[in-house]
């Protein structure tokens, strides 16, 4: 297997590993609801599974000079075809008055196949389980009957637990399994603006950005939602959304972007 067409699979694989999805948090932070907040001493609470189904888009460029940076895009198809298992997809919400507190957590298990061209091994595969939580502080400075803003501070943690292995084409050589993770954690200031439409309906802009350089270099999200109120306590929301991070890494440095419609509903307790 050639250095380029090396960088390509592992470009690919963590493309289609890396997503999320990924994502990271902070959006359905739409929601058709009543704009006042509940009263005092009462917490609200709104839970919203969602669907996300982005485009990745993965850079990866080498500390090292003399190997080639390498780049590909990877649909939500392939995405979908990658999955081991049922994602996991969620977000929770509780508010208090002007006060509350957000947390999103995605969990997406993927596995591709790596050509190895039969030359030392038949052939191999590679995996990786992405973890990736958000947890945000929000205030709500402005409060009209017709809309709101948002303030908050928080932070977005990302894991990645990945493994490789090859099966030998002669019985003298081992099988190679190699197994390993990384972890980091950004933190973030973000902003959310929400406004009736009349008629059930309402629109809703969320963004938020970090890193610093204490995690990632830089790391943010945008999203934007068209909801609807179904009926009294359940809310749906349909947009667009696209999450980024770029990250420096001992041996490399990683720009990764996603982006693509997102689903959701939202129910409040």
């Amino acid at each position: 297997m050639t250095l380029k067409t090396h960088s390509a699979s592992v470009t690919r694989l963590l493309g289609a590993l890396v997503v999320a999805a990924l994502s990271g948090t902070g959006f359905h932070e739409a929601r058709a609801q009543q704009v006042s907040p509940p009263p005092a001493g009462q917490i609200e609470v709104l839970a919203t599974p969602y669907l996300w189904l982005p485009w990745t888009s993965v850079g990866v460029r080498p500390s090292d000079t003399r190997i080639p940076s390498a780049s590909d895009t990877i649909g939500p198809g392939d995405l979908i075809s990658h999955l081991t298992w049922v994602p996991f997809m969620g977000q929770v919400e509780f508010r208090n008055g002007p006060i509350g507190l957000l947390a999103d957590y995605i969990h997406v298990p993927l596995k591709a196949g790596i050509s190895t061209r039969n030359i030392l091994f038949t052939g191999g595969a590679g995996g990786l389980t992405i973890n990736t939580g958000t947890a945000m502080f929000l205030y709500r400075p402005v409060a009209l009957p017709d809309q709101y803003v948002d303030v908050g501070a928080g932070f977005r943690a990302w894991g990645f637990d990945g493994d490789i292995s090859l099966s030998p084409r002669f019985q003298l050589l081992p099988a190679v399994n190699i197994s390993h993770g990384g972890a980091w954690a950004d933190p973030l200031i973000a902003m959310r603006y929400h406004l009736e439409l009349g008629n059930g309906y309402s629109a809703t802009a969320y963004g938020d950005v970090g890193g610093f350089g204490i995690g990632a270099h830089v790391d943010w999200q945008l999203v934007g939602t068209i909801d609807y109120a179904l009926r009294p306590g359940v809310d749906l929301h349909a947009g667009f959304r696209s999450l980024n991070f770029n990250l420096g890494a001992p041996r490399a440095d990683f720009n990764v972007n996603m982006y693509g419609p997102i689903v959701s509903a939202t129910f409040r307790f």
